[in-house]
């Protein structure tokens, strides 16, 4: 080769920046909300102003800070059919009281942006499992968080997209609401949670939502940690007090 081709080639190479390394982070987190139409404004309010609550609670952010990292990253989306998702809130890197609040902040402020289109948990799996890789952070963890007040009737088998997330490293918990289904629990635990120490936190009514959040995050955030991929499902029940 030319030497003067050889020399522009290194030249070029000097002017491309070095890739910027991704911040790392103890959890990334997808908070997956049911906009489907069992769920009534006051319904979404209860649970969006739940999750707004959790994030200013200290209890939360000692969580946080207790990890490797002392930091997370997480977002929230709005589910409902089976191709009819919003990404409301967009990633957010949470290590302090401020980042805490300016999440919750951003949770009250998205508007709900769909009020109907069935039930598809397994639709909500898939669009976090496409969510995930879009996140400007590294995380040791990686966790799908599924709310909602019914069992899957719209999409593909629900088991299907949980296994196929639970293949590729990620866990599933999730927060069955049992104002509509009271046995709900048990479907979100035969179908719906998978991948290592994964578990739910029921919610006897929306107005139970606010607890049971605080409890299912305290606990999520709590236990991070890199997870390596599973074949099986290793789960866990919980109960909220």
């Amino acid at each position: 080769m030319p030497k003067f081709i050889v020399v522009l080639a290194v030249a070029l190479l000097a002017l491309v920046p070095p890739a910027k390394a991704q911040t790392t982070t103890d959890l990334l987190l997808v908070l997956a909300v049911d906009a489907s139409g069992s769920v009534s404004q006051s319904r979404f309010d209860l649970q969006k102003h739940g999750y707004a609550a959790a994030f200013r609670h200290p209890r939360v952010l000692n969580a946080i800070r207790g990890g490797s990292t002392g930091s997370i990253a997480v977002t929230m989306t709005q589910w409902t059919g089976p191709a009819l998702q919003v990404h409301a809130v967009p990633w957010m890197l949470i290590n302090d009281e401020a980042t805490a609040k300016a999440f919750a902040d951003a949770i009250e402020a998205a508007p709900r942006e769909l009020f109907s289109g069935g039930t598809s948990i397994s639709g909500a799996i898939d669009h976090a499992m496409r969510l995930l890789p879009t996140a400007p952070y590294r995380g040791l963890k990686r966790v799908i968080d599924i709310s909602g007040d019914g069992s899957n009737n719209r999409g593909r088998n629900v088991t299907e997209a949980r296994d196929e997330a639970v293949r590729a490293g990620v866990i599933i918990n999730g927060l069955p609401i049992l104002s509509l289904e009271p046995y709900l629990d048990r479907y979100y635990f035969d179908n719906v949670i998978g991948g290592s120490g994964s578990f739910m936190v029921p919610a006897e009514s929306y107005e139970a939502f606010g607890t049971a959040v605080l409890r299912k995050l305290v606990l999520e955030i709590a236990s991070n940690g890199p997870q390596p991929p599973v074949s099986g499902r290793q789960r866990r029940l919980t109960a909220a007090p």
